[in-house]
């Protein structure tokens, strides 16, 4: 069975149709890259799968469980990086992490070390104890990867969470992640506007624009239907040269954030 499974997924905002009948699949334990340029609903899709969206119509499982009528269900199964930032800049990089695992029922004894693992990896240990507000933009992007692990999640989405990282931390994010993968058979789900990135990385590939999806396979099959020699050829063949505005229907992820968490209060 698959681990994601979109029907038909439409998504309007007033006048405005930010997905339009969307259909897809993801297998367990697969790398799953979402392209496309910016508001070809990407994000809202992702909204939509994670709960913090109803869609206007359509039917979605994660897991096996519907993100409208077993919400609790499908939170507790993903981890996820927002494409803005979400963290509260008023805890440190600890409280953040400790936040996010009691909200989520991480047993005290697990949650420690699984904390300190984590800032380890993202090399943040030793700013462990500062308040995120004094942190850079990568260093935060760093720290909201190692939330979105924290609970051990079966899927991990990732919209756009290399966006402000060195190459050195790209790399060692995704060796970490590839690891991981492996090991555990975590499902990824991400959303990237470098696309060597994607060619690298994932194991299968959609392509949205204007709500629709416009091909799907792996990095080498798209390659192949477009003539093209690299991935960005052959997404500029898929989607246009056009420069897009931003996604419709955009909403402030830390509003939302907030909102799945109920303000403290995982629902």
């Amino acid at each position: 069975m698959n681990i994601i499974e979109v029907n038909n997924l439409v998504k309007e905002f007033g006048d405005t149709v930010a997905v339009r009948g969307v259909s897809f699949s993801v297998k367990p334990g697969e790398i799953f890259a979402f392209l496309g340029p910016n508001g070809a609903g990407k994000s809202t899709t992702i909204k939509m799968l994670t709960t913090l969206l109803r869609p206007t119509s359509g039917e979605m499982l994660l897991g096996g469980h519907n993100p409208l009528t077993e919400s609790d269900a499908v939170r507790h199964s993903f981890g996820i990086v927002f494409q803005d930032p979400s963290l509260d800049d008023e805890l440190t990089a600890y409280e953040n992490l400790e936040l996010h695992g009691v909200l989520y029922d991480v047993p005290k004894y697990i949650r420690r070390d699984r904390i300190h693992e984590l800032l380890q990896f993202v090399d943040l240990h030793d700013r462990r104890d500062d308040f995120v507000k004094t942190f850079s933009g990568g260093m935060k992007r760093r720290l909201e990867i190692a939330r979105g692990l924290l609970h051990h999640p079966k899927i991990l989405f990732l919209d756009e969470p290399t966006l402000g990282l060195d190459p050195q931390t790209r790399n060692h994010m995704w060796s970490y992640l590839k690891d991981l993968n492996a090991k555990e058979g975590i499902t990824i789900f991400f959303t990237t506007h470098y696309m060597e990135e994607a060619d690298r990385i994932a194991q299968r590939i959609a392509v949205i624009d204007h709500g629709k999806i416009v091909a799907s396979g792996t990095p080498a099959e798209l390659k192949s239907q477009t003539n093209a020699s690299n991935l960005e050829e052959a997404f500029l063949e898929l989607t246009g040269k056009n420069i897009r505005n931003e996604e419709a229907g955009s909403i402030d992820n830390m509003r939302m954030a907030r909102r799945m968490w109920g303000g403290g209060k995982r629902r």
